[in-house]
């Protein structure tokens, strides 16, 4: 098998020392969910988990939900409910679009708010190693103090402020030495929660929440980290400098992937634009196949546009494949669908790729039923078998 591996740039060979793969994703922040964007997102790893999992790996899969956020508090102010309430509220629509998209559960679902110990302690080492500083009830991290920041993205250094500018970095907070040193911990703001901690009241810095959960769940270092595109900087740089220097072991992560964003009716879908495509709308209209058919006619690493006039013909697709799985076999010569299983497993160890891998499902189910009289009763099997590594369930109704 071979993955993109964001740091490294390149298709690499998928080597682990044991069997065991640990893998860590990137949540909702949970205020306007679940949009097609998401899902791209998450069902992508969806897929990778059932894939590694068919290849005998021992998967250990963690996703986040960043429950605390300054998006959130803003977003529950504009509604005129708690953060607590939206928050919940907004993780329940996403877990119930997942369940009705047939993705797999995770072995940890993880709250950022249930986690505030694990961050203190976190904190606390970066401060003793000094790579953290302390200044008006805030706790920072020295981003000059990190030999190797900008390892993951590549990014220019002249890029890094304007980049975490727009990706919700304060560069005027007069308590940081450098503008680009990032928050561990935020000081108590009025009318916002906060936990107690060796510094004062206040509240986690958006890096700091997923490196602690991530270590608590799979250790200092481990397999594959994953999320959004979006996300590689400032977010995922900045839990390698966390990580790499609290604990000194390096990598953090073996292998980093991002999915690529989802546009819509011209612009990047998303929560800010207002654009959105919502999963519980499509479901409506469509089977939770059609839908899932619509992500995988997509490869994960490049961009693209949801296109509503397009979901027709996916749905066509997807009722062909559960039209071919339920055709009543013949008695005569056994179909054999060794050469489609094949182009199937390839496709998939090329770099996950589904478009050539629903293309070998396509192939084998035309050739079921055009052979009406064959024993496919196998063949049918094997399209069942792999239909599924694709979270494809090959029924044709819709979710209730």
């Amino acid at each position: 098998m071979r993955l993109f591996n964001s740091q490294s740039q390149q298709i690499e060979e998928f080597v682990v020392d044991d069997d065991n793969v640990g893998i860590y994703v990137c949540g909702v922040t949970p205020y306007d969910t679940t949009h097609i964007g998401h899902a791209f997102t998450f069902l992508t790893f969806d897929v990778l988990v059932r894939y590694l999992r068919f290849q005998g790996y021992n998967v250990t899969y963690v996703q986040n939900v960043t429950d605390i956020d300054d998006d959130i508090i803003r977003k529950s102010r504009e509604r005129g409910m708690s953060w607590r309430e939206l928050g919940d509220s907004e993780t329940n629509q996403y877990l119930t679009d997942m369940r009705n998209m047939n993705a797999i559960p995770f072995d940890h679902y993880t709250a950022a708010t249930a986690h505030i110990p694990e961050m203190i302690e976190l904190i606390q080492v970066l401060l003793d190693k000094g790579f953290a500083y302390q200044a008006g009830g805030s706790v920072y991290f020295s981003v000059g103090k990190s030999a190797d920041f900008g390892k993951l993205s590549h990014l220019p250094q002249s890029e890094w402020l304007p980049t975490a500018n727009e990706r919700g970095n304060n560069p005027n907070d007069p308590n940081k030495q450098d503008p680009l040193d990032f928050v561990l911990w935020q000081a108590a703001q009025p009318g916002e929660p906060t936990w107690e901690t060796p510094w004062g009241e206040g509240r986690p810095g958006w890096h700091i929440e997923c490196t602690a959960m991530a270590q608590k769940y799979l250790g200092d270092t481990f397999t594959i980290h994953g999320g959004g595109y979006d996300l590689i900087f400032p977010h995922h740089e900045c839990e390698i400098a966390q990580a790499e220097n609290a604990t000194g072991k390096a990598p953090y992560v073996q292998y980093w992937m991002h999915a690529a964003m989802v546009d819509y009716q011209g612009e990047k879908m998303s929560k800010s634009l207002g654009n959105l495509v919502y999963i519980r709308n499509l479901l409506q209209e469509y089977t939770p196949d059609a839908v899932r058919m619509s992500l995988l006619d997509h490869h994960y690493r490049f961009r693209w546009e949801f296109l509503d006039e397009d979901m027709p013909r996916y749905a066509a697709n997807a009722a062909a494949l559960a039209a071919a799985a339920s055709q009543v076999s013949g008695g005569g010569e056994v179909l054999d669908a060794d050469p489609y299983r094949e182009r199937f497993l390839a496709a998939m160890d090329n770099d996950l790729d589904t478009i050539a891998a629903v293309a070998a499902l396509d192939a084998l189910a035309e050739e079921i039923m055009q052979q009406p009289g064959a024993d496919t009763r196998s063949a049918q099997e094997t399209l069942r078998e792999l239909a599924l590594l694709l979270g494809l369930t090959l029924e044709n109704s819709l979710v209730a």
